[in-house]
């Protein structure tokens, strides 16, 4: 089997299901028993976020463990514009977001009521400044972007956003979607005011997500309950899945630089190699992340070649695979405003510091291979 998809999800690692099957199997107390096995967990519970806390560079009474990405976004959005709607309800995020922020806004619009600006994107996904400057108010509550998207590996500019939001409107808070950029790109927390994170991209668990939210900023909680996670996420703790994180997450960022020089290089291989072949369009910009490689065949329907590949024991995407049922051009490649047939002749591969050359070489022969066997799509 060749797996190039990645940032779909990727497999939990050795060491990690190890750790988490001890930790199972010995700790199992409810961390809020007011008894010695609950205390023990518990303890873990602070050790473990502490830990994160000391690789983010944050506090560890800023981080917040929840059950996914997707839920630590609809905490950190929601959670802000509840909290703050009394000083306006203005909104913005961008029109290439992952479908946890994109359908959160849209329901704030359409069910609460809020304003909301999607800022525009070029054709390789760089987000247009200067409309973020414009739209900018006085009423402005919150900003939200991704750091990396999720389909073509755009990488945002989050200095310069950071210092947009705070130079119009100092009490905008600004949050950061960091899945896709977590253990492959340098992260400053200094310059947001909330992140989301998940395990499962970084060969971690999945159900297991964290919010970073700084202690300027204040949140309504979506999940009313005890006094887990501050008060602001009720019910029992996941103790063994919010343990094992803070060593999914060193182990991602020990050898952060050493893995993103060696995938860059598996990256540039691939745009060389598929660059020598008529008909394939690169839809991935030269300055985004290695880790994510959009393509476009025009005339083919990428369904059918996502297919034939499996047939052959290789694996890659159309899209985020939390679209990935829908027959629609996806929303990004709709708001880079490619050309319709590449646009919907799209596929995502992706890359992990455990991909190989070879493996890599075995795709290109069968993705040749591939095309000669599916016939266009007149």
């Amino acid at each position: 089997m060749i797996y190039l998809d990645y940032v779909a999800t990727t497999p939990l690692s050795d060491e990690i299901r190890l750790t988490y099957e001890k930790i199972l199997e010995k700790y199992f107390a409810n961390s809020d028993s007011a008894y010695s096995l609950g205390y023990e967990v518990s303890g873990l519970l602070d050790n473990a976020r502490s830990h994160i806390a000391s690789l983010l560079k944050v506090r560890p009474d800023e981080l917040i463990f929840t059950s996914c990405a997707s839920e630590a976004n609809n905490t950190a959005i929601k959670g802000v514009c509840f909290q703050y709607m009394n000083r306006g309800k203005h909104i913005i995020t961008t029109a290439v977001e992952h479908s946890s922020v994109m359908n959160t806004f849209k329901q704030l619009e359409e069910v609460f009521g809020f304003d909301v600006d999607y800022i525009g994107v070029d054709e390789k996904g760089h987000l247009n400044l200067e409309e973020l400057k414009d739209k900018m108010r006085e009423d402005t509550i919150l900003v939200s972007t991704m750091y990396v998207n999720n389909e073509v590996g755009t990488i945002n500019p989050i200095k310069k956003i950071s210092q947009i939001i705070h130079e119009k409107n100092p009490k905008t808070k600004y949050h950061v979607d960091c899945v896709q950029a977590l253990g492959k790109l340098p992260i400053d927390l200094s310059l947001c005011d909330l992140a989301t994170f998940s395990a499962h991209k970084i060969f971690g668990l999945k159900g297991s997500g964290l919010l970073y939210k700084n202690h300027h900023t204040t949140i309504v909680p979506l999940i009313n309950g005890g006094q887990q996670e501050f008060g602001l996420r009720g019910g029992t703790s996941n103790a063994a899945t919010y343990i094992v994180l803070a060593k999914t997450m060193r182990l991602a960022l020990e050898k952060q630089e050493e893995h993103y020089q060696y995938v860059a290089s598996l990256n540039a291989f691939m745009r060389e190699e598929l660059h020598k072949r008529d008909g394939i369009v690169i839809n991935s910009s030269e300055d985004a992340s290695p880790f994510i490689l959009n393509i476009s065949v025009p005339h083919y329907k990428p369904e059918v070649i996502v297919h034939d590949l499996e047939s052959s024991g290789i694996y890659i995407s159309t899209r985020s695979a939390c679209t990935s049922k829908k027959t629609e051009i996806s929303h990004t490649l709709a708001a880079m405003h490619l050309d319709e047939e590449v646009a919907k002749s799209a596929l995502r591969i992706s890359f992990a510091h455990v991909t190989t050359k070879e493996e890599c070489v075995t795709f290109l022969k069968a993705l040749d291979q591939s095309l000669e066997r599916v016939k266009k799509q007149r």
